[in-house]
């Protein structure tokens, strides 16, 4: 059982990894000591996507990432910020490929279903990978508007929503979400880490959205773009009305934002 004194230790550990404050605006709701488990409960399968089924399986195989970019880590490192407002101009495929990669893409194939494609960008705890990666796309060249599942070791991206989302709660209430041309979000399958590790599990699974989320401030500040980490409250509903607009499983808690654009 989740105690509002383990979440907080668990929130604390997710900033320590991230090495900076995120961006989120206002006065976090105080953590209900309830007795509920934050943890959403496993189906019977673990569902891959939830598609909208409204809407086409519209997909896009990604361009192939750049492994020998022109900034030194160091430099990312040291000119790493987050920036909270974007210019009103389109992201290239290219880049979208790039940040995804860097966010959770496989870097060494593997055929054992235990790794779900092989080795990734970022560490996971007996390579268990509990992330599940979105891109939310507002204006991205040669994309289709719309809620889009990062499928890592075919690195493409397949659509679950149709449509611009960024005006429709709880995106419209983030003012960087809605003028962000496009935004990382990230959700998680705990039950992949606590299968194995128990409830110990569930500490690692938010050590691991820092590991991603600091791979995506290094690749952003390194293609000359900006982004700003968004929490996601997992003690109070909101997390409710993201699991809804995005179509996510029932077995997925929304985790983290991350709106990515050109520095205004």
């Amino acid at each position: 059982m989740i105690t509002a004194r383990r979440i907080l230790s668990f929130l604390l550990l997710l900033v320590i990894a991230l090495s900076g404050a995120s961006c989120n605006s206002g006065t976090p709701d105080d953590p209900a000591n309830n007795g509920t488990s934050i943890i959403p409960p496993v189906t019977d399968s673990d569902n891959e996507t939830a598609v909208n089924t409204e809407n086409p399986r519209l997909t896009y195989t990604l361009p192939i990432p750049e492994t020998d970019g022109n900034v030194s880590v160091e430099t990312a490192l040291a000119e790493r910020r987050s920036h909270r407002q974007f210019q009103d101009k389109a992201l290239s495929i290219d880049q979208i490929s790039q940040v995804l990669w860097a966010a959770y893409g496989v870097t060494s194939p593997h055929d054992n279903p235990q790794f779900r494609g092989g080795m990734r960008t970022s560490p996971s705890a007996g390579a268990t990978y509990p992330l599940e990666v979105y891109l939310v796309v507002g204006n991205v060249e040669g994309v289709e508007p719309g809620v889009y599942r990062y499928i890592s070791d075919e690195h493409k991206i397949e659509r679950v929503v149709a449509g611009d989302v960024r005006q429709q709660e709880p995106l419209a209430s983030n003012s960087m979400a809605v003028s962000a041309p496009a935004s990382i979000f990230y959700s998680a399958v705990f039950e992949r880490t606590t299968g194995r590790y128990g409830e110990a599990g569930e500490q690692y699974v938010f050590i691991e959205v820092g590991h991603s989320a600091q791979n995506v401030y290094l690749q952003i500040e390194a293609l000359g773009l900006g982004t700003c980490a968004v929490g996601i409250s997992i003690v109070t509903d909101s997390h409710a009305t993201y699991r809804e607009l995005l179509a996510l499983p029932a077995n997925e808690m929304p985790m983290y934002l991350m709106p990515i654009g050109f520095k205004a």
